[in-house]
């Protein structure tokens, strides 16, 4: 119970992220009647093309952020939301951190609506996960003095998540684009920080 106290102390914005997502699954569940998310519950709560277009229900390029499809889907993005977005809430802190994980998400379900068809339905933290990868990424190369293999490393990793059926690559690659942006500045931030000693004296 400790551990996980302090867990939470060092990266509040990330296990808020989590709480969210959890509170918004058990509202899938709960709308879907069932142990596992139907269609309809998605269909309320995702990011559905033409409710945007010709609805203007705008909200959905967020909430689609916090919906998923599934047990599976919902614990894989979890995992990486806790073991990703602690990590680099820790190292640029909680509004650096929400920055970046929000523009990512919006920026992958606009370029969702953009780019796929009026009746595409979609949802999922992935959009955002991927901002948060691609700053860190991003931070790990300009520290190494590597930007070349920084990249890389990210069109890898895009390309390994993104080519199975059903996955939304366009979310995933907004969303990269994004935290590869933001990443450059955050690791003179990052950079900064450490040629002062900031993060030893935290500890």
């Amino acid at each position: 119970m400790g551990k996980l106290l302090v867990a939470v102390r060092s990266a509040p914005a990330t296990y808020s992220l989590f709480a969210a997502n959890f509170v918004v699954f058990l509202y899938e569940l709960y709308l879907s009647g069932a142990p596992v998310v139907k269609p309809i519950a998605v269909l309320k709560l995702g990011l559905f093309n033409l409710c945007v277009t010709e609805c203007h229900q705008y909200w959905r390029l967020v909430s689609a952020m916090f919906v998923h499809l599934g047990w599976i889907h919902f614990a894989l993005n979890m995992f990486f939301l806790i073991y990703l977005g602690s990590q680099l809430e820790i190292l640029v802190g909680k509004l650096r951190f929400l920055t970046v994980y929000f523009l990512a998400g919006i920026l992958g379900n606009v370029m969702s609506v953009v780019f796929f068809g009026p009746y595409s339905l979609s949802g999922g933290a992935s959009g955002a996960l991927f901002g948060v990868v691609g700053a860190l990424i991003i931070i790990d190369g300009v520290l190494k003095k590597n930007i070349q293999v920084a990249l890389a490393n990210a069109f890898f990793l895009f390309l390994i998540n993104s080519w199975m059926p059903h996955v939304n690559f366009i979310a995933h690659l907004g969303g990269l684009i994004v935290g590869l942006l933001i990443g450059y500045p955050y690791a003179e931030y990052v950079k900064g920080r450490m040629m002062r000693m900031e993060y030893w004296e935290e500890v």
